[in-house]
């Protein structure tokens, strides 16, 4: 809509902000022209003074001409659209499309009612915001033949249902690991993170954290473990350390293998852990992917705000990626669809199992998912917790061990060690004699009798 001296009163009235910028004269034009390229767009008012006073200005074709070629020589080209309102020019810049924009004095963005210049810093951090330089695409000089472990190439592509070929450096760069240059292979970030023979050889930010904690809070650490061999191996490690703590139920159906409930589902929590590998800011090397496990919840929350393009309104229902390179490896084996869809299988696979849906926390340098766990199930003639199961196979055969009771109910030992000191300190469960030979005693009002 053309400008109105009502809307011009009330702009005056306001002064300068984010969005509206005046100037009495043509100079540092292109700083200004930049800035709101850079940023969300506004508008220049040329003819008012810093204090919103109206001076006017000498309209004609040659201000006009002249307005236009400084917005050209803007790198790249600055988009804007000139109104003429009695002897006001009005600029209108559009919020640039191809960011960041250059003017003849650096790089600016608008803070406020200012244009302020980007620091170095600043200019690797907002090009790596809107996306113009990808982690995942970075080449990896340090980084080379000898470093590949070849086992896991073999695994991925058995996993991808892919042949090996000959070639191996034309098998890289169809992965998208490495880009041939005269015979040789340089590769990118993608190398290390899914295939090298150490991954902490190379970085430590990528590890994966999962932690066990007593009651509610953080106050007491039961165990933690850091995961940073590859990417793949994280994830399924860390699946492997939730398996362990997650309280289970078994259901007997009257088929010959019972069926085993966790108290979340598996595959919400495999679906936000993925999220959150593959969707973290591999810039930020002050955090790495945490999973923690309370009494009443699981957490997992990954470094960097939400990508660019997304808000907390289509969070969930459409698919930017921070690292397409990562996406795409995962999506070769079938850990995910590209297709933003990771959200609602989420929401499904937990309305299915009639558990409390996920809170997301989206905060502009990480985002948490919330798992609520569900209130234990008031059904006992069919359904047997892991404790109930481990009590039921102690009766039997009291002298089993820690190992036994593991292969029995599917679980790692140190799963088993948890849930038997746990047994312990409620008093259904004591130990006597030596440490591997001694005898279990299950004691009175454990259940289960």
């Amino acid at each position: 809509m053309p400008m109105t001296k009502e809307e011009l009163r009330i702009i005056l009235e306001e002064g300068e902000g984010y969005r509206i910028e005046f100037k009495e004269r043509v100079s540092d034009l292109d700083r200004e022209m930049a800035a709101f390229a850079n940023a969300s767009g506004g508008r220049i008012f040329l003819g008012i003074t810093d204090e919103a006073k109206v001076r006017g200005i000498f309209l004609n074709n040659s201000l006009k001409s002249r307005i236009q070629d400084i917005a050209n020589n803007c790198d790249p080209a600055v988009k804007i659209i000139l109104e003429e309102f009695e002897n006001i020019l009005i600029i209108h810049v559009r919020e640039g499309t191809d960011k960041p924009y250059k003017c003849s004095s650096g790089f600016y963005t608008r803070t406020g009612p200012n244009a302020q210049k980007l620091s170095r810093d600043q200019i690797i951090s907002f090009v790596q915001a809107e996306g113009k330089v990808r982690y995942d695409e970075l080449i990896k000089r340090d980084f080379g033949d000898n470093d590949i472990n070849h086992e896991k190439i073999e695994g991925f592509l058995k996993k991808a249902g892919i042949s090996p070929v000959l070639d191996k450096y034309l098998l890289y760069k169809n992965l998208g690991i490495g880009e041939i240059q005269e015979g040789r292979v340089f590769y990118n970030n993608l190398a290390p993170l899914f295939f090298a023979k150490n991954l902490n050889d190379f970085y430590y930010h990528t590890v994966v954290t999962c932690a066990l904690y007593q009651g509610k809070t953080k106050a007491t650490v039961l165990d933690r473990k850091d995961y940073n061999s590859d990417l793949v191996s994280s994830v399924d490690l860390s699946m492997n350390f939730i398996k362990q703590y997650l309280p289970v139920r078994y259901e007997f159906t009257g088929e010959p293998a019972r069926k085993e409930v966790p108290q979340i589902p598996y595959e919400a929590l495999r679906e936000a852990l993925i999220n959150a590998v593959v969707h973290r800011d591999y810039f930020e090397k002050g955090g790495n992917v945490i999973v923690e496990i309370f009494e009443d919840r699981i957490e997992i929350t990954n470094p960097g705000g939400l990508v660019k393009g997304l808000t907390p309104e289509n969070f969930g229902k459409i698919s930017m990626l921070r690292n397409p390179g990562i996406a795409n490896l995962f999506q070769r084996i079938d850990y995910i669809e590209k297709m933003g869809t990771g959200i609602e299988r989420i929401r499904l696979s937990l309305k299915e199992a009639n558990v409390p849906q996920a809170q997301y926390e989206l905060m502009s340098s990480f985002v948490k998912a919330v798992f609520p766990k569900a209130a234990e199930s008031s059904e006992i003639t069919t359904q047997e917790t892991t404790q109930e199961t481990m009590l039921r196979l102690i009766r039997l055969n009291p002298y089993t061990t820690r190992g036994e009771l593991a292969g029995k109910i599917g679980i790692t030992a140190d799963g088993v060690k948890y849930h038997l000191e746990k047994l312990k300190k409620e008093g259904k469960l004591k130990h006597s004699g030596a440490t591997k030979k001694g005898k279990w005693e299950v004691l009175k009002g454990a259940g289960n009798e």
